[in-house]
């Protein structure tokens, strides 16, 4: 049974997001997620705390949130019923320290690496309360039709990265405030982003994120020419595409 009603899809397709504002997993699940967090957290050596990356490829205990029912029933509605998994990231914004994420789309970055952008989508789940205070997600509502936008370059120190949109009309900006175990969904191409946390509040959240299998992954490694994984979650391959789960 799908838990998003067709007006909440047409609004997703016409605004680029969806607010998912009641808990995904269960408690005990939710608790045993913050668990392997805190772990990977305590494990991340001279990283900064928004820096981990695909943590999964690590840690395969994460897999079962990553392809659970909870989250492919939130998630097919709007991209279909062929799924896969395509990466995860947390992103913790530690007290006072937290950097900014600059203005981006997702998909800008992954340009060469699929054949397609229009079924990619994010699912950002709140591990800690997030809000306009502590540096919570905002986007541009409608800009996932725009195609790329123009990118000027900016202090990685201060950033989590070092490009950003130019020119982006901040005033149109919805924030995505969530309680923990609550998320958000986000198209690949809208354009997001969030303030530094100058809080006394950390912001941590899980991204996981999907495509549909009619999408052609074109390169099997990453920008930093390592092997990159992904994962047929639900339905079949459309595409010709390897995952890491199917021989």
């Amino acid at each position: 049974m799908s838990l998003i009603l067709n007006q909440e899809v047409a609004a997703y397709q016409e605004k680029g997001y969806h607010l998912h504002k009641k808990p995904l997993f269960s408690k005990e699940k939710q608790a045993k997620l913050n668990e392997i967090f805190e772990e990977q957290l305590a494990q991340k050596g001279s990283k900064l705390s928004d820096e981990l990356d695909t943590p999964h490829f690590r840690d395969e205990r994460l897999l079962e949130f990553l392809l659970s029912d909870e989250v492919l029933d939130l998630v097919e509605p709007f991209i279909g019923p062929n799924i896969a998994l395509w990466s995860s990231h947390f992103i913790c914004k530690d007290p006072f320290v937290g950097r900014a994420t600059p203005w981006h789309e997702d998909s800008a970055y992954w340009k060469n690496r699929v054949d397609g952008f229009d079924q990619i989508i994010t699912v950002w789940l709140a591990m800690d309360r997030s809000n306009q205070e502590n540096g919570c997600m905002r986007v541009i509502p409608g800009t996932h039709r725009n195609g790329f936008s123009e990118y000027e370059d900016v202090d990685g120190t201060t950033n989590t990265f070092n490009t950003q949109i130019k020119q982006v009309d901040e005033s149109q900006a919805v924030y995505f405030e969530l309680e923990p175990g609550e998320c958000s969904l986000h198209d690949s191409r809208i354009i997001h982003g969030a303030a530094a946390n100058t809080s006394p509040y950390r912001r941590c959240g899980y991204t996981m994120r999907y495509f549909s299998t009619n999408i052609k992954v074109l390169q099997e490694t990453d920008h930093r020419g390592e092997e990159f994984k992904i994962w047929l979650a639900r339905g079949k391959d459309l595409a010709g595409n390897k995952y890491a789960n199917v021989k």
